[in-house]
């Protein structure tokens, strides 16, 4: 992004990305890649370590030096109650990952995984085609396999793609039901599956995995993948994950947690920032180089 004559650039400010544990975080990289780019001098970014627990007195501490907040996990749903505003989006999913700095120093709070997750599945093929001229089609049927705060922006993205219903398959009844609030707000039809279940689900143009890491290995074995289908895995380290390298073997089109951490970034960038449009792709340059130096 080159900086216009006319433009002028907002003065220097801080932001972070909080979570526990946060060290593997390579969300530094991609943000200070963007304020290079943009001609930011004096924007830094950083990570900090945080616990739940421990956010109120965090955001409470900083001072008006600071633009915005990333949030990571477990601070998705207590970043969303610290808030002093939030956007539609955040609050008919419950969670944040984003705060922002106003002007009268409170924060807003806002949820661009969903946005960044619409567009990665976008760009993967998958959704209602738009427009006057666009041929009818029959809604996605997407799958979810998780319960927590990503699964929450799962199904906000699935009823932006044009879903009617979603199943979900979770280890715990509970974490089902609590998702239920989530899909009437966003109008959708949740259809809970059980993980024993869960290699049925599969059979749809889209499969949206949410949960840690070893936990959905147990079925790359017993799956059946549905031909032009399209599989999202949160992860991104040990990549590729079983799932994953099964969903290659069968022609269906993958995409990872490395995706969705760049689309993400990009809305925050601009939140923090200001700035109309992030430099996406030296963003992904830099999400790209440092992925390399960790192998």
């Amino acid at each position: 992004m080159q900086k216009k004559p006319e433009e002028t650039l907002p003065a220097a400010r801080k932001a972070a990305v909080c979570g526990k544990p946060i060290a593997h975080s390579l969300s530094p990289f991609i943000h200070t890649a963007g304020y290079q780019a943009a001609g930011l001098d004096g924007w830094s970014y950083t990570s900090i370590e945080c616990a739940e627990s421990e956010l109120p007195d965090l955001v409470a501490g900083l001072g008006p030096e600071w633009a915005g907040l990333s949030l990571t996990m477990p601070l998705k749903e207590a970043a969303l109650k610290l808030a002093a505003s939030a956007s539609p989006l955040a609050i008919a999913v419950g969670c944040a990952n984003t705060l922002v700095r106003q002007a009268d120093g409170t924060w807003h709070a806002d949820n661009t995984d969903v946005p960044g997750m619409v567009h990665v599945l976008r760009d993967a093929g998958l959704g209602l085609s738009r427009g006057r001229h666009a041929v009818k089609e029959a809604p996605p049927r997407i799958t979810v396999l998780g319960g927590g705060g990503t699964a929450r922006a799962a199904l906000a993205a699935a009823a932006e793609l044009g879903a009617e219903a979603v199943n979900v398959v979770t280890r715990r009844a509970e974490a089902r039901e609590e998702l239920g609030p989530v899909a009437v707000a966003l109008g959708l039809n949740l259809v809970g599956v059980s993980w024993p279940e869960a290699a049925g689900a599969f059979d749809a143009d889209a499969v949206i995995s949410t949960v840690p890491k070893g936990a959905a290995d147990d079925l790359a074995g017993r799956v059946t993948w549905k031909p032009g289908s399209v599989y999202f895995d949160a992860l991104y380290d040990p990549w590729p994950t079983p799932l994953a390298a099964s969903a290659l073997q069968h022609a269906v089109t993958v995409v990872s947690g490395l995706d969705l951490l760049l689309a993400q970034a990009l809305g925050q960038f601009e939140q923090f920032t200001g700035l109309p449009e992030a430099p996406q792709d030296a963003m992904r340059r830099a999400l790209e180089d440092a992925v390399k130096s960790r192998v």
